[in-house]
């Protein structure tokens, strides 16, 4: 099992920055790719940006250039940096592990919102 826990969400002015991390422990052996994902109400959740451990990146293409994803192995950790935030960034924001053989991972995920 992968145990996962997101924190620096929060209420942040249009235009603003915002840091999230994830925080990993568990059979962390088993992960590859860890990764952030959103749900915005009455929307599906989608992916935002994923790493692998090999430090492979993969972003949604509308957030390119405004987020950017970073891991550090030695602290089971992942990170998401979010510039330049725009109202319609608001969701919830979930951290996201897979392993080797599949297996996925979820966090209780950290609410993000963007006024403007």
């Amino acid at each position: 099992q992968v145990q996962l826990v997101e924190s620096g969400g929060g209420l942040v002015q249009a235009g603003g920055s915002l840091r999230l991390s994830c925080a990993a422990s568990g059979r962390m052996f088993s992960i590859n790719a860890m990764g952030w994902y959103r749900q915005a109400p009455g929307k599906q959740r989608e992916l935002v940006a994923v790493i692998t451990s090999g430090g492979s990146t993969n972003y949604a293409d509308s957030l390119k250039g405004r987020f950017t994803i970073s891991r550090d192995n030695a602290k089971n950790a992942v990170y998401l940096q979010m510039n330049d935030l725009k109202p319609e960034d608001t969701a919830v924001y979930y951290c996201n592990a897979k392993s080797v053989r599949a297996s996925e991972y979820w966090g209780q995920g950290t609410q993000v919102t963007v006024s403007s």
